[in-house]
């Protein structure tokens, strides 16, 4: 396993750890999840930036690189739900667009062809881990209710305008005319 991949798998474990420090009750228990949840999101990018330079891009990689990105978003975004901060609504737009996302990989898989992240697709990706982190912060000049909000828009925004491109761009895998 390369380097890239070892990294995307980092960030797979680092998601219970994410979740303990998440409900464990002790004095900067959010900022401690924070933490790792900043070097969960780091690890995104350099396992790609690493992959992309050293040209050791897998089908793996393709695969799992966006799984991890799936899992650890859905986490904390289901976290920050069950506090009432996170509108299920907004939950169900990033999962179903996870889930369709996942649906038509498969399809081009079966068809031999692997999709890869697209740059809107990195974009969410990018502005969701931001927010996300932006959310967990308590002490900040604006009032915790209003980040909640742009931070909502942003997510449901890109993650809706990025699950319509991947479908008009790969719209020949799903063979709608057989």
């Amino acid at each position: 396993m390369n380097l890239p991949n070892k990294l995307t798998m980092m960030r797979v474990i680092l998601i219970p750890v994410y979740l303990v420090l998440w409900h464990l009750e002790f004095p900067g228990n959010n900022y401690a999840a924070l933490a790792v949840f900043i070097v969960a999101s780091l690890t995104d990018f350099l396992d790609g930036y690493i992959a992309r330079k050293n040209n050791l891009v897998t089908d793996f990689g393709k695969f799992m690189d966006p799984l991890a990105d799936k899992m650890l978003v859905l986490t904390a975004m289901t976290c920050f739900c069950a506090m009432g901060r996170f509108p299920d609504w907004a939950l169900v737009i990033v999962m179903a667009r996870e889930f369709a996302v996942s649906g038509l990989r498969l399809v081009a898989v079966d068809n031999g062809r692997v999709i890869a992240a697209g740059w809107s697709g990195k974009v969410k990706t990018f502005s969701t881990m931001v927010c996300l982190c932006l959310m967990h912060l308590t002490v900040l000049p604006i009032p915790t209710e209003v980040l909640d909000w742009v931070c909502i828009i942003v997510i449901a925004a890109t993650t809706l305008y990025s699950g319509v491109e991947y479908f008009v761009k790969n719209r020949d895998v799903l063979n709608w005319n057989k």
